[in-house]
């Protein structure tokens, strides 16, 4: 163990090692935090929620840090509730009845128009629906009439761009663009139009029929980026996958090399000691194992039976026990059993298996740690490929499945890098990472390499 402790001392000699280090270090810190700061059922209903949950985020937007490398600002959302104090409210008897105002103001200063607009309303009543009228004003003074409508109880919303009357008033009044554009859009817009900037104001005017009536309204004007890591085709924060998806790459990852090298380890040791039909029934499971493919064993077991993260990951190790490593760890084992130690603790009467663990395997521990290290990006890239063909666990939010989501649904197609790029980042960040600190431990525990 000493021979490791000086070993990695020796990692400050080389630049590579030291950041694939620093790599690894804060992916560990990260998985940490995001375990702590989202726990896992958390994650699992936001990412499981669909898009009641997410309802207020626009779909398919990029990340709002692209505004920073554009000269044309993007809109950001824009989310005001009545019930949190955004709206003006006015209530006033009338006879049996009363009337409720909402008047909503806001400010719209960015370079584009919006994805979308919707109002979301929360009404109670006791016999008749209340019945409401929604009127859009612009900076110049213009007053748009948007819908009349009937409110029913609970939760109901009016989506603008859907409603085909107002997209018709839209272009008699501006002509021949979506409905978002015509309400944000300066008169006589020609052929480039551009969103008009200022402040802008929604008023919804309720008649209710009975006194005890309540209605609430969110208006979402939705924009063109959100968050740190944008949205899907769902609305969902895309954030969550990206910041779970380290934990699980990594505990995947750390689980399948572990349990792959350490059992390989052990009994390439115990058929070397006992050798004659102990060793030669683990070399010719060994080459059976060594000709069936990993990957399409994998995609029948996701298919077939289960595509549970764990069963994935037994299935993984179980193949990879009985591989090429053996053989490897084989014919090192065979040179360490002549050794004289090994002998002298034959001579004072040492069991077999005490030899095996006390006098075989320490000695190949330092050959262990970098094939470790480098096998760990092998089973984080397995684990994604897996869920790239849709074969990933079905709830958990991975870096694979959000690729396998973009890809789905067109995203390289229709311009939506940020989607694809984001996941495949992380991934290329961490093979990077234990690839530099493994290599660079195979140098610093192998004097051959050293010098080359």
């Amino acid at each position: 163990m000493q021979t490791v402790k000086d070993a990695f001392r020796e990692i400050r000699r080389y630049p590579s090692a030291i950041v694939g280090l620093l790599i690894v270090l804060a992916l560990i810190v990260f998985s940490i935090y995001v375990v702590i700061a989202i726990p896992y059922r958390e994650a699992i209903t936001l990412w499981r929620g669909g898009e009641g949950m997410w309802r207020n985020l626009p779909r398919t937007v990029p990340p709002a840090w692209v505004n920073y490398f554009r000269s044309q600002k993007l809109p950001e959302t824009i989310t005001l509730d009545s019930r949190k104090g955004a709206a003006e409210r006015q209530e006033a008897l009338l006879g049996e009845g009363k009337s409720i105002t909402l008047l909503y103001t806001f400010d719209y200063q960015a370079d584009d128009f919006p994805k979308e607009i919707n109002i979301f309303f929360e009404t109670s009543y006791r016999e008749k629906a209340p019945f409401a009228s929604i009127t859009w004003y612009t900076p110049d003074g213009r007053e748009i009439a948007i819908a009349d409508l009937a409110l029913q109880s609970g939760s109901t919303s009016f989506r603008f761009t859907q409603d085909d009357k107002l997209l018709r008033r839209i272009r008699r009044q501006i002509g021949d663009v979506p409905v978002e554009v015509g309400l944000f859009v300066a008169p006589n817009p020609g052929e480039n139009p551009r969103p008009l900037k200022g402040t802008y104001q929604v008023k919804i005017q309720a008649m209710a029929f009975d006194p005890q009536t309540q209605v609430d309204a969110e208006l979402v004007v939705y924009g063109k980026v959100y968050g740190i890591a944008g949205t899907d085709h769902l609305r969902r924060d895309l954030k969550i996958a990206l910041f779970w998806g380290a934990p699980v790459a990594l505990a995947f990852g750390l689980l399948a090399a572990a349990g792959t090298t350490i059992t390989t380890m052990i009994i390439a040791a115990i058929g070397v000691w006992f050798s004659g039909i102990v060793d030669n029934l683990i070399q010719r499971i060994t080459e059976v194992v060594m000709m069936l493919p990993l990957l399409p064993i994998l995609i029948m077991v996701g298919t077939f039976y289960s595509r549970s993260i764990w069963v994935i990951l037994g299935v993984t190790i179980l193949l990879s026990i009985f591989g090429s490593g053996i053989k490897t760890y084989r014919a090192v084992f065979m040179q360490i059993r002549e050794s004289p130690y090994v002998e002298a603790a034959q001579a004072y009467g040492a069991g077999d298996w005490r030899i095996i663990f006390r006098y075989l395997v320490p000695r190949i521990v330092p050959m262990l740690i970098p094939n470790l290290v480098t096998l760990i990006p092998t089973y984080v890239f397995l684990e994604a490929s897996l869920a790239v063909l849709g074969l990933g666990d079905p709830q958990l939010p991975t870096w694979g499945k959000v690729i396998q989501d973009a890809v789905a649904n067109g995203a390289p197609y229709k311009a939506l890098y940020y989607w694809v790029l984001e996941p495949a980042a992380l991934l290329m960040i961490t093979g990077l990472g234990f690839a530099m600190l493994g290599f660079s431990l195979d140098r610093i525990f192998n004097p051959r390499l050293r010098e080359m």
